[in-house]
């Protein structure tokens, strides 16, 4: 019998990194003359890659941004961001604890984002976490990226497991829907990156911090899903 996988969004749900990508962002912008945002600018913007929030940006300040344009500013945002990791950038309160009770309840853990693989892998290898997963996939290891089910379902694949037996743990509209789309069971969590309570994505379970997080829990929505009818 395949061990229950466990998924985890990474920015707004494993990593606060709200600070580091709102710095790298505003380095970026001001080779453009453009005025710092803040995070209460961007919000959710913060976990749907650096091209959008690049984009959002000279879209708050009402200037032009052309494909052509972008592109050396991407390259001088991944640079610096590269360049500071991990910076201020850490794991939510009692990520560590959980991630340890549910490895010690026979589970298995791996990261679904849609930060690219160079900017996520690397972050997690800085914080020590890189040994905790099986796998993880980033915005660029798939033709498709979250909500899109393939993503997920390249994930599962990648670790090994089976959807039936896989749940997902996020804070956006992006790993719910990809979540819903790939019939697995979802967790939001209430501290991340989301514009709109969480509650009203209808996950599966709410999650306020990370103690709540146990192998019970997970195999509760295994079960739930397992006793739906299809």
């Amino acid at each position: 019998m395949t061990a229950p996988l466990v998924i985890f969004d990474l920015d707004g749900t494993l990593i606060d990194t709200a600070p580091d990508l709102v710095a790298s962002l505003n380095h970026t912008i001001a080779a453009a003359d453009l005025e710092p945002v803040t995070y209460a600018d961007l919000t959710h913007l913060v976990g749907q890659g650096a091209r959008v929030m690049i984009r959002r940006a000279f879209e708050l300040r009402e200037q032009p941004l052309s494909d052509e344009a972008a592109e050396p500013l991407l390259q001088r945002f991944l640079a610096h961001y590269k360049a500071e990791m991990p910076g201020a950038s850490r794991p939510y309160p009692g990520l560590i604890e959980a991630m340890e009770r549910l490895e010690e309840a026979g589970m298995r853990l791996a990261v679904c984002t849609n930060k690219l693989e160079e900017l996520a892998i690397p972050l997690i290898g800085k914080l020590g976490l890189s040994d905790r997963f099986v796998t993880v996939t980033g915005g660029d290891t798939f033709p498709v990226r979250k909500p899109d089910a393939g993503h997920l379902l390249g994930t599962i694949e990648k670790a090994g497991a089976r959807p039936e037996a896989t749940v997902m743990i996020g804070d956006s509209i992006n790993d719910i829907l990809a979540a819903r789309n790939a019939g697995i069971p979802s967790i939001a969590v209430t501290f991340g990156y989301s514009d709109v309570p969480v509650e009203d994505l209808q996950p599966d379970h709410v999650m306020t911090h990370f103690s709540e997080l146990t192998g019970e829990l997970v195999r509760r929505l295994l079960s739930r899903e397992t006793q739906a009818p299809h």
